[in-house]
């Protein structure tokens, strides 16, 4: 599947409602519907090749369950997309890997970048070899991509900060960052420093930059805790990677209280994976940001698949609840949904994390 149901008079595109219909219904899609996104057609062209795929890392279920998500996505959306590739965290790894599946001869290539402005190499490799490129969760800073396919990472940081600037009234919080040298850290991490500021200025904001390790945010975690007992909030810039760790410190300190106990630490994550909500619904951490991994996978292959057959798009609206936004550098982007999940929504069947088993 991989045409487009423009609103602006173009025809010659496939019908995509009835293949999406049975999409949803057989995976239970948070965010479903065909792309009513203002696409034309640049040339006729067939669509056909293999496609490679690359993964930032494995270590994270959140990037395991996206893993699982591409074949199904691919088989859906018309796309021969070979085994994923991953990168193991390793910027420059992921460059050999794009050179190696450009040399393989794909005709498309979806990319969760690790580091934004590393990336940029790798683009221009594709970029003259006339290979399309989707980016996924990560945009890059510059370089050509049909599409970056993502959800608003400053939403996520100013979604943390309204739930516990709500639940704490004044005293010291964390934020565990992500990588700054990804525009997702960068973007969590301003949004919520400046949230912080304007909205609660009685809460004092402590930061632990963790690279996306696990490791690193359990050891600095641990010497933040003993300087700082009387942390009242923890925001984790992603549960895939830190909820473990974070957890696991807290409890080996005796500060893992549940939710209503006398001492409880608010913690709001980012992710939507089962693990979190499980630790939802036993009361030791309060929110995620759902970060749709079934999503991506999918609308990473429906716009590779467009961008083969020489469609483009523009800003505005889709039919599937997100909106395509063009970024400073000039890059389009489709900010999928991504919803707060707490105690009274942690069940609802629409949130990937619930189809997951």
């Amino acid at each position: 599947m991989a045409g487009t149901n423009p609103r602006n008079g173009q025809t010659g595109a496939r019908k995509v409602r009835v293949v999406v219909a049975a999409s949803c219904a057989a995976l239970v899609l948070a965010a479903c519907g065909s792309t009513k996104d203002t696409a034309s057609s640049a040339k006729d062209g067939g669509g056909d090749g293999k496609v490679g795929v690359i993964l930032p890392l494995l270590t994270s279920p959140f990037w395991q369950s996206y893993n699982d998500y591409v074949p199904k996505m691919a088989k859906s959306e018309g796309v021969d997309a070979l085994k994923t590739v991953n990168s193991n965290s390793d910027p420059s790894q992921q460059i050999t890997d794009i050179n190696n599946s450009l040399n393989q001869g794909v005709k498309g290539l979806v990319v969760a970048p690790l580091d934004s402005a590393a990336i940029v190499a790798g683009l221009d490799q594709a970029e003259r070899k006339g290979v399309p490129v989707v980016a996924v969760d990560v945009a890059p800073d510059k370089g050509k991509v049909a599409m970056v396919v993502r959800a608003n990472n400053v939403a996520y940081g100013e979604k943390a900060c309204e739930y516990l600037g709500k639940q704490i009234p004044s005293g010291k919080v964390v934020q565990i960052m992500g990588d700054l040298a990804s525009v997702n850290g960068r973007d969590r991490s301003e949004a919520f420093r400046a949230c912080v500021k304007k909205n609660y200025p009685k809460l004092k904001v402590l930061e632990i930059p963790a690279k996306w390790e696990s490791d690193t945010a359990a050891s600095k975690l641990d010497t933040l805790l003993n300087a700082n007992p009387d942390i009242k909030g923890i925001y984790m810039q992603a549960g895939g990677v830190y909820l473990a760790p974070t957890l696991q410190t807290l409890k080996s300190k005796g500060m893992l209280k549940t939710a209503g106990q006398k001492g409880h630490i608010f913690v709001v994550s980012n992710d939507g994976i089962p693990q979190e909500f499980d630790a939802i619904r036993k009361g030791q951490i309060d929110a995620t940001v759902s970060q749709p991994a079934d999503a991506y996978a999918k609308y990473g292959m429906y716009y590779i698949k467009a961008a083969m057959e020489g469609k483009t798009f523009k800003p505005g609206p889709t039919d599937h609840d997100s909106t395509i936004v063009k970024l400073p550098s000039g890059i389009l982007e489709d900010q999928l949904p991504a919803p707060l999940v707490t105690k009274d929504n942690v069940d609802d069947p629409k949130l990937w994390g619930n189809t997951v088993k």
